[in-house]
């Protein structure tokens, strides 16, 4: 479930509204800058864990260097909200 008590499975799209936890603190200060970018963001949840928690990911890719990196993040309800369809 997301904030307001909606229902998260995979496909559904949620907007991450926060981020928080000791892994987030833990991250070096750069992917800390790329991880925080997602909040505000919209994302398909790809996949739900064995405890519940869905995950969304995002890609940085670098055509210079013509590498990629990404990170997969585990939701707590607080830190999503679905985003319902304007149809």
């Amino acid at each position: 479930m997301d904030i307001n008590g909606c229902p998260v499975e995979v496909g559904t799209t949620v907007r991450i509204l926060s981020l928080s936890g000791q892994w987030f603190d833990d991250l070096p200060a750069d992917e800390r800058d790329d991880v925080q970018s997602m909040i505000g963001e919209v994302f398909t949840v790809e996949e739900i864990d064995k405890y519940g928690q869905p995950w969304v990911r995002k890609s940085w890719p670098n055509e210079a260097e013509g590498r990629c990196h990404s990170h997969s993040v585990a939701l707590e309800p607080h830190e999503m909200a679905v985003v319902q369809n304007s149809a």
